[in-house]
This record gives C-alpha cells, sequence and structure tokens, in this order.
C-alpha cells in the first residue's frame, strides 16, 4: 500500500525488446525442438546417455520449480537457511520459465486474483462458450507469457525485494540459462566423448526437455484450472488432475493448493503421489529446513468439500 492507502498497480512496466526477443527465443526454440523430437526419434533414435542426462535435469530444475519457486519463494510453506534459499533460486531459474522476481510475483498475483479480473493466467478469462474456453485454455496455457507487462514485483514481492542474494540469481539468469542449456552437452561430451554425444545431449537433455518441462508446468496453469476433481473447498476452479501427477512432482494436486496456499504438501489423499512434498521431508529430516507447514486432519476436515 502507498502512503494514501492506494494499492499499488498491477503491472510495474514491461520487458525491453531485448528481453522481449530473448523471451521468444526460449520459448520456440525448445518448442520446436519438442516438435521435431517425434519424427527425430524414429529417424535416428535417442540414446541412454540423452534420456539419463534429460531425466536428471529434468527432476532437478522442475524440483526447483515446484519445491523453490511455488512452495518456499512464493507460498513460505517452510523456512531455509541461506545456503539453501540460493540453491533453490539457482535450481528453478535453470528450469527457464523466467527470472524469480518474475515468476514469484505473476505467481502471488494468480493466487490473490484466481480466475477473476487481475489473474494473469485464467483460462476462464474470456467466458464459458466452447470457443471462449479454448482461447482461454490457450492464454492459461502460454499465450499470457507473451504480454509484455511485467506484475508489479513492489506490490507482489517486496520481501523478495529486499534480499541481495535472490536479486543477484534474478539478475544472473542469463547465466543460469547458458548452463541449464549447455552443461548438458558438455557432460553428453564428456560421456561419450565424441562431439555427437555433445549435440545429441544438448538437443535432448537441453532442448527437448526444457519444453517438456514448460508444458507440463504450463498444464497447471491450464488444464487444472478446468478439468478434474474438487474435494476443497476454493475460489476458483482449482481442480486435481492426477495424470498430470509424476510429471509435475505434485503440482497437479491443485485444488488443495488453492484451499489452502501455504500447505507444504499438495496431495494429501491416499494415492496421491507428491514428489516436492517428499524432497521437503528429506531436507526437514536433514535439518536443512524448518517450520515446514505440514496439513493436519482437523485443517483437512475444515477445508472439505463434503463438510461444507
Amino acid at each position: 500500500m502507498t502512503v494514501t492507502g492506494i494499492a499499488k498497480p498491477l503491472h510495474g512496466g514491461q520487458r525491453t525488446v531485448a528481453s522481449q526477443l530473448a523471451m521468444y527465443l526460449f520459448i520456440l526454440g525448445p518448442f520446436l525442438a519438442l516438435v521435431a523430437a517425434i519424427p527425430l526419434t524414429w529417424g535416428w533414435g535417442v540414446g541412454w546417455v540423452d534420456l539419463a542426462l534429460g531425466a536428471a535435469f529434468y527432476v532437478v530444475t522442475c524440483l526447483g520449480v515446484t519445491v523453490g519457486f511455488h512452495r518456499y519463494f512464493t507460498h513460505r510453506a517452510f523456512k531455509a537457511g541461506r545456503g539453501m534459499r540460493i540453491a533453490l533460486a539457482i535450481a528453478g531459474s535453470m528450469a527457464l520459465q523466467g527470472p524469480i522476481l518474475h515468476w514469484v510475483a505473476d505467481h502471488r498475483r494468480h493466487h490473490a486474483f484466481s480466475d477473476r479480473d487481475g489473474d494473469p493466467h485464467s483460462p476462464w478469462a474470456f467466458g464459458t462458450s466452447p470457443i471462449a474456453l479454448a482461447r482461454g485454455f490457450w492464454h492459461a496455457h502460454m499465450g499470457w507469457i507473451f504480454d509484455r507487462k511485467l506484475t508489479n514485483q513492489e506490490r507482489f514481492a517486496p520481501d523478495l525485494l529486499a534480499d541481495n542474494d535472490i536479486r543477484r540469481v534474478h539478475r544472473q539468469f542469463g547465466l543460469w540459462t547458458a548452463v541449464t542449456m549447455f552443461a548438458p552437452a558438455v557432460l553428453g561430451g564428456l560421456i561419450t566423448w565424441s562431439w555427437w554425444g555433445a549435440v545429441t545431449a544438448f538437443f535432448w537433455a537441453g532442448l527437448v526437455r526444457v519444453s517438456f518441462l514448460h508444458h507440463v508446468t504450463w498444464s497447471v496453469n491450464s488444464i487444472c484450472h478446468m478439468i478434474g476433481s474438487r474435494p476443497f473447498v476454493a475460489r476458483d476452479h482449482s481442480a486435481n488432475f492426477w495424470p498430470l501427477a509424476i510429471l509435475s512432482m505434485g503440482e497437479s494436486w491443485h485444488n488443495l493448493h488453492h484451499a489452502d496456499p501455504t500447505c507444504a504438501r499438495h496431495g494429501v489423499h491416499r494415492g496421491q503421489i507428491d514428489i516436492s512434498a517428499r524432497l521437503i521431508w528429506l531436507f526437514e529430516r536433514f535439518g536443512w529446513v524448518t517450520d515446514v507447514r505440514w496439513p493436519t486432519p482437523r485443517r483437512l476436515a475444515q477445508l472439505s468439500a463434503r463438510s461444507g
């Protein structure tokens, strides 16, 4: 709030032309590689080194987003020391979903206005007709990303703006972009001791992996606000979509998350695999994180749609 009591605006400037072009490059470039992956797989296949590197970088960067950017930095589901905080910020940055301050501000704004006017990526923004929902799906999935206007960080992420370490990681986004794209190529070349191994690792564990993770994350924004089960009371259309549970590391148990955003576990019912919550549990066991906000039976009963 300002001194006059008027809320700060939703937007805080816009991307520069260079930043906008770079965003197009790192969204559309990996996407084209993902599209090309299907015929290329049939043509000359993919090696075990490519698959292993792709899986390893996928797990690290996906958890960097789900545990780091999302459950920790955005919602403060637990507390972490400086080393863990920086490590999570770097791992999340390597998912290439934007610098940390942009990501957190966007997501906090999403929760503040979920599925209402002001939400940056609601699939319900254009109405409920079939055509409107098709347009809304595109907007929620990836169309919103191409808007040059930036969410106001002073309004939605003032705590991170005050953190020198996080501001530094934010400024280093270009560095972590280079690391996440070229480290697989270096490792692939060294493991196979060939230039071709470096090329294929760059393609599969770099480009294809980044784009695949993009679409898994974006599916939580789109699909998980359109279809699925809603066992908990939330003020929006958030839903659980089980087919994405493992690939999203538990993020697709989206209904409880919107009913109780600061909860460290999203999948709380029997059979709901939540890999992100399990990692947080391991961090807690090792003493690397503290004050984890775990769900309690009483809290879940209060939030249950059946109790309402």
